[in-house]
């Protein structure tokens, strides 16, 4: 009995040590590479979404190299007329000139260095 309640104890421990090492903390400022995270909000005319496709996103992300930004993703409201796109770029000029060769619109431009999970 003492055998098995000391080898439950241990796996019991093992798990838990296990967990903590998978587990981030809850927030978490991003690491200082020269690269930062930001929130671009834009406002589209009804329709304008709809020809998006993967040419038209390699086109903008060909354009968004030249001044070493990346488009991570975009969410968009259910009428695809406001868009609230996920970008790493070493500054906003650098988004905002992007934006300008893409023909883009910019409404606001927001950093977000950090990472609040739901754990």
């Amino acid at each position: 009995m003492k055998t098995m309640t000391a080898l439950f104890g241990c796996l019991i421990l093992a798990a838990s040590l296990a967990a903590q090492a998978q587990t981030p903390p809850a927030a978490t400022p991003e690491a200082s590479t020269g690269t930062h995270r930001y929130i671009v909000e834009r406002t589209f005319k009804p329709g304008s979404l709809d020809g998006l496709d993967a040419a038209l996103k390699a086109k903008v992300n060909a354009n968004n190299d030249m001044y070493g930004v990346h488009w991570l993703m975009s969410y968009a409201n259910a009428q695809k007329t406001k868009t609230f796109c996920v970008y790493e770029a070493p500054n906003e000029a650098a988004i905002r000139k992007a934006a300008s060769d893409n023909g883009l619109p910019v409404d606001s431009i927001t950093e977000v260095p950090v990472t609040l999970l739901p754990k």
